[in-house]
């Protein structure tokens, strides 16, 4: 693994700014959307929550890919291919939460943290999703990849974000992202006589 991989993992895992600091902060999460003809497998298809480090770096969790395992019994989520055997959580909490953890939008939180991980699974917190593994990049990769048009970029929602059924959630992203921008009403081409 690279040293900036590492980095990340580290920072994803221990680094974090204490929450509570963090309630108070503007949104830090935007959606990024495959756009069709993704050549890298990992994310083709991909709607990937996306959020920036203090020192620049980003990282997130791919939304929409399924997992093979499961962990406290819960289904995992492929987040990305870095650290593929580690436990991310993205999870909604009305009060900051102890440990520490990344603020993406107003309540909404991510996390490698063992101790908020094991308290999720025990059931004492609100919605959640489990990952394993994270997406990275290194320094520049993710600016490169948006001027050679890779990704569509949207807002992230909270109820996007924990909705049950991520089943053609891409579809509905990259149409949004495509569709039409400005609508002229139909009166507004009827001539006035």
């Amino acid at each position: 693994m690279s040293a900036v991989l590492r980095a990340a993992a580290l920072a994803l895992l221990v680094a974090a700014a204490p929450a509570a600091a963090q309630q108070e902060q503007p949104a830090n999460g935007v959606l990024l959307v495959a756009r069709p003809g993704m050549q890298d497998e990992r994310f083709a298809r991909s709607v990937v929550l996306v959020t920036q480090l203090e020192d620049g770096q980003t990282l997130g969790v791919i939304l929409n890919k399924p997992a093979p395992a499961r962990h406290g019994g819960r289904p995992l989520w492929f987040g990305g291919p870095v650290l593929p055997h580690s436990v991310v959580a993205l999870f909604a909490a009305g009060e900051p939460p102890q440990a520490p953890a990344f603020h993406v939008l107003k309540n909404v939180y991510l996390t490698m943290h063992p101790q908020t991980i094991d308290r999720l699974t025990a059931g004492e917190g609100g919605s959640y999703r489990l990952y394993s593994g994270f997406s990275a990049w290194m320094p520049r990769q993710l600016e490169a990849e948006l001027e050679s048009d890779a990704w569509y970029v949207l807002p992230a929602e909270e109820a996007l974000l924990f909705r049950a059924d991520m089943d053609g959630l891409w579809e509905e992203l990259v149409a949004k992202a495509t569709g039409p921008r400005t609508r002229i009403p139909s009166v507004a081409l009827q001539s006035s006589s």
